[in-house]
């Protein structure tokens, strides 16, 4: 006979599918009972057991909702024991978000960098603020179990370090789970911020059901978040969907890469600024781009149309490869709706193959600038799984080794 703490005992067949349960919802999020059942294996019956001892425990919370056009229970993991910090780091900004093992935001902020900022400037401004929320929420600091931080440009995948070619120079060559890591007391996560853009959009935003999603994120650079088979799509080294250096007019300007004429030269919201400098008397910034889009200024209307374009002509070379259900179009313009949408869908269409262009659902990301922040939040939780930290707080132990120091 086994014992009670046995691998093959009762109990440890409880604690394990239990166990199952919590990491579906730290990898997905929210989810119907149903779902839970296709994606643990468990029967249905085991699932409804799990989620009421969940809920009883205080560690779940449910809600009636719709799935398929039928009622059903909706299963999100409930309290703040475990936080996760997403921290998102561009060219001119730092956004700390702060979100609970059920996907709730606790807090978030964003805070303006210099432009050129190096690394610990960077790093120093992201602790400060990641501190700041976390007093300011009443958070013990002890309860968070991580930080994810995105990153535009190429990471190396296995030690996190920042590769040439990245929108901030002077972080190259950094390793950001170590730098980052020693900074905050906290275990580090670092990926590229198109690729937490797509994690966003599965996990936080309105493609849950999307195996076949490509996130692309036009800023400063232009990136691409590929996911495949319900998986992010990252290479042999971790740089792909790097397309902002795809060259699109061999003979077009030079590019930071070396080369001419890529997508980024073309279609980057800094080009886009020079191209507006003409018309205004006064220094124009990203947020005017959107102001002025709207409010539908014929210059800035043009802009947009030639840079919607090559972005669709690029998009869709990627399309024809990839064949994906949607693509989503995210970074500081998001908010310009069809303004920039349309553009890019006469460009798909027209360089598309025919069944792909007509088929390629393309839009906006609903997350606006907070998609990266969020993503890097939810690749806390997804890696958290069951490590020892995160069972001790479910079990509601004290954890030792999780406290971040003060910045």
């Amino acid at each position: 006979m086994t014992s009670p703490h046995s691998p093959g005992s009762q109990s440890a067949l409880r604690q394990r599918n239990r166990q199952s349960v919590v990491h579906a919802l730290l990898a997905g999020g929210p989810a119907t009972q149903a779902e839970l059942a296709r994606t643990t294996g468990l029967s249905n019956a085991t699932i409804s057991n799990i989620v009421k001892t969940l809920t009883r425990d205080g560690l779940a919370i449910t809600e009636p909702t719709t799935s398929s056009g039928r009622r059903a229970l909706s299963v999100r993991l409930h309290g703040s024991r475990a936080v996760a910090a997403g921290i998102d780091i561009g060219r001119r900004h730092v956004r700390v978000v702060l979100a609970s093992m059920g996907y709730e935001v606790i807090a978030e902020e964003a805070h303006a960098l210099p432009l050129g900022h190096s690394a610990d400037e960077g790093m120093e401004a992201a602790a400060a603020l990641l501190g700041d929320l976390v007093n300011r929420a009443g958070i013990d600091r002890g309860a968070v179990i991580g930080a994810g931080v995105g990153l535009p440009g190429p990471i190396e995948r296995r030690s996190g370090t920042v590769l040439d070619g990245a929108i901030l120079p002077a972080w190259i060559g950094t390793s950001i789970p170590e730098a980052f890591g020693e900074l905050l007391g906290l275990e580090v996560l670092v990926d590229n911020d198109a690729n937490l853009g797509a994690m966003a959009e599965i996990a936080w935003g309105e493609r849950q059901d999307a195996t076949e999603l490509i996130f692309v994120k036009v800023g400063t650079g232009i990136g691409a978040g590929l996911v495949i088979g319900g998986r992010l799509h990252y290479g042999a080294l971790g740089t792909a969907g790097e397309i902002g250096h795809t060259t699109v007019d061999p003979q077009g300007p030079f590019c930071r890469c070396g080369n001419r004429g890529c997508l980024e030269t073309l279609a980057s919201t800094s080009t886009m600024l020079e191209s507006l400098a003409p018309s205004t008397s006064g220094a124009v910034s990203t947020a005017d781009i959107v102001r002025r889009g709207l409010a539908g200024d014929s210059a800035t209307l043009r802009v947009l149309d030639d840079a919607g374009f090559v972005l669709g002509r690029v998009m869709a070379s990627l399309a024809n490869f990839v064949n994906p259900q949607v693509i989503v179009v995210g970074g500081p313009l998001s908010a310009l709706g069809d303004a920039l949408l349309e553009p890019i869908r006469r460009g798909l269409v027209r360089h598309a193959v025919p069944v792909v262009g007509e088929t390629t659902q393309i839009v906006m990301s609903s997350l606006g600038d907070r998609a990266e922040a969020l993503g890097a939040a939810s690749l806390v939780l997804r890696h958290a799984g069951l490590s020892p930290a995160l069972r001790s707080l479910l079990d509601g132990k004290q954890v030792e080794g999780f406290t971040a120091r003060q910045p």
